[in-house]
């Protein structure tokens, strides 16, 4: 009898076990490790992150080496001639520091070469598509600087060892996968373009599925940055490749913009929430600002773990990311040109003001906050997050500005342009217009930095531990993605997974209308209509790459809202 009774407990307890470890919590699994890990939008990438840990280098070598990498991965947003934000965490000095690498206007840009017509006066005949497409739309490029400056302070490998893996990759190159080949076709003004159209197409057509793209234009540029640094790009050959076609094309890039490029360095913003510590990108970011602010509000109000999908919960996301934006279309600008009054923009009396015509019931109309236009922005960025095993880490977001830029390549370099002059406020001082295309802070001025919705991100628990990388493409989308998945985490208690895939709603300003994606559940779009939110379903926003560490583990996610993403780890 004794026999049976312990038999019939071991097998219970197998079962349960079994049936304990089987039955998850949730589908959406991250992926677990304790050493070096990677999350950016590709696979291939991803790996060379880890193959650079495995050297012997540090979360910010991976970091240069996967910047670098999605350049041939990821062409239409990875790059070297776009620009962006990088946030780095070293452990030991236990600091955090903030990169600026945003593209700036060329000195001898003019708004008279650029559109052709006399601004402010001639608004109703300007064709303001000038500023997307072609040599002039391109910014000098800061990628490369942002890259190399974080090497030099606070890599481990030398420059040589960390472009390796990445020079070799673009001698050999990638095979096209389908989201390359549909995004190629998709891209109309790389066919404007002799060089792009060598690259990207053969006769006449998108490169193929499965098909080798090699580059080897971009190998040569990556051996003369390994050889030289961030001389290797702004001068020299390479340089001088760039200003012969910018002037060949009439656009504005010289010699003297490109050698006189600098980054920008200091402290990131924060706030508070709910204890934690979330860091995130200053001016002439507004997405950092938008983030913060909407954080501000909901701290506010208190949400149990089953909230994450109820309908108060995205009323309260909605009502405060249009307040946050509301926050950034006034005085978000380059600091070097516009005095932006950052901290009165997160204080507790702007929260005050902000939050003190929120309704629990109705969606606030856009004649209760100061109205302004949308200046359109595009959502083919990239993020990626990295940390490595001594707890060092980076979350960085670069861009090119639309999917492959400019549509322009340099003949001989491989190096794609951003079309990053489309993001200053071209109708400042049109008495028509209120808001970001009027912004008296994102006003266009030559050497100067335009707006940005990048935000890369990273949270810090109550006792001062890191606990979260994240960040994501999206355009303006970008910091309701964020603001998701920092939500999820804290005020939901869900894993990264979980709340990577919480479905995500936008609400901009002055517009009455709140965006959210088509997995939201219908009653709630439709409960939210009903409250004045104007509810319209959109395709997928943003994709975030994420690493959220709990106790001594790194839990990594790869958003499935874009193929190819992936989390890859040091065994």
């Amino acid at each position: 009898m004794r026999f049976l009774l312990l038999s019939f407990l071991v097998i219970s307890y197998t079962a349960n076990a079994q049936q304990n470890y089987i039955d998850y919590r949730s589908p959406f699994h991250p992926v677990v490790a304790s050493a070096g890990m990677v999350v950016s939008q590709n696979l291939l990438s991803s790996d060379i992150g880890i193959e650079i840990l495995n050297k012997g280098g540090n979360a910010v070598d991976a970091a240069v080496a996967v910047g670098f990498s999605l350049a041939i991965t990821l062409p239409r947003a990875g790059n070297l001639g776009g620009g962006g934000f990088m946030l780095i965490y070293m452990k030991e000095q236990k600091e955090i520091f903030y990169i600026d690498y945003r593209s700036n206007s060329p000195l001898n840009s003019n708004l008279k070469d650029l559109f052709g017509t006399n601004l402010p006066r001639d608004y109703n005949k300007t064709d303001f598509n000038k500023s997307k497409y072609g040599y002039k739309a391109s910014a000098v490029p800061g990628t490369v600087a942002g890259l190399i400056e974080a090497h030099s302070n606070f890599g481990k490998l030398s420059l040589a060892e960390v472009l390796e893996p990445v020079i070799k990759q673009a001698q050999d190159g990638i095979l096209v996968s389908y989201d390359l080949q549909k995004a190629i076709e998709s891209t109309p003004q790389l066919l404007a373009d002799k060089e792009s159209t060598k690259i990207y197409f053969k006769d006449g057509k998108a490169l193929s599925e499965y098909s080798l793209m090699q580059r080897p234009d971009l190998a040569k540029t990556l051996i003369a940055i390994a050889n030289n640094g961030s001389k290797g790009f702004y001068e020299g050959e390479v340089a001088k490749n760039i200003v012969k076609a910018m002037n060949a094309n009439n656009g504005f890039m010289t010699l003297d913009d490109l050698k006189n490029y600098k980054i920008n360095a200091g402290a990131p913003i924060s706030v508070s929430y709910r204890g934690n510590t979330v860091f995130a990108p200053g001016a002439p970011s507004g997405g950092g600002v938008v983030l913060l602010t909407a954080l501000n509000i909901l701290q506010n109000y208190k949400f149990k773990d089953e909230d994450s999908n109820a309908t108060r919960t995205y009323h309260l996301v909605a009502e405060s990311l249009r307040r946050g934006h509301n926050n950034r279309s006034h005085h978000i600008g380059d600091p070097a040109f516009y005095d932006v009054p950052m901290e009165k923009l997160i204080s507790r009396a702007r929260t005050i003001e902000l939050q003190k015509n929120i309704k629990f019931k109705t969606a606030t109309p856009s004649s209760k906050i100061k109205p302004m236009s949308v200046v359109n922005e595009s959502r083919d960025t990239t993020h990626y997050s990295i940390v490595d095993s001594e707890g060092n880490a980076v979350s960085n977001t670069y861009t090119l500005g639309y999917s492959f830029g400019s549509g322009v390549t340099i003949p001989g370099t491989g190096i794609l342009l951003n079309n990053q002059m489309n993001n200053f406020a071209y109708r400042y001082g049109d008495k028509s217009v209120e808001g970001r295309a009027a912004s008296p802070g994102n006003r266009f001025a030559p050497g100067k930095r335009p707006m940005s919705t990048m935000t890369p991100t990273m949270v810090f628990d109550k006792s001062g531990q890191l606990m979260l990388i994240t960040g994501s493409p999206g355009g303006s989308f970008i910091p309701a993605a964020v603001l998701r998945v920092v939500s999820g985490v804290i005020d939901f208690n869900l894993n990264i997974g979980e709340a990577t895939m919480l479905p995500r709603i936008h609400k901009d300003w002055p517009y009455s209308g709140l965006d959210y994606e088509s997995i939201l559940s219908s009653d709630i779009a439709r409960q939210l209509d009903s409250m004045g939110h104007k509810s319209e379903a959109q395709k997928t926003m943003g994709s975030t790459q994420s690493i959220h560490i709990q106790d001594g583990l790194n839990y990594g996610y790869a958003d499935l809202r874009r193929p190819g993403a992936a989390v890859s780890v040091q065994k």
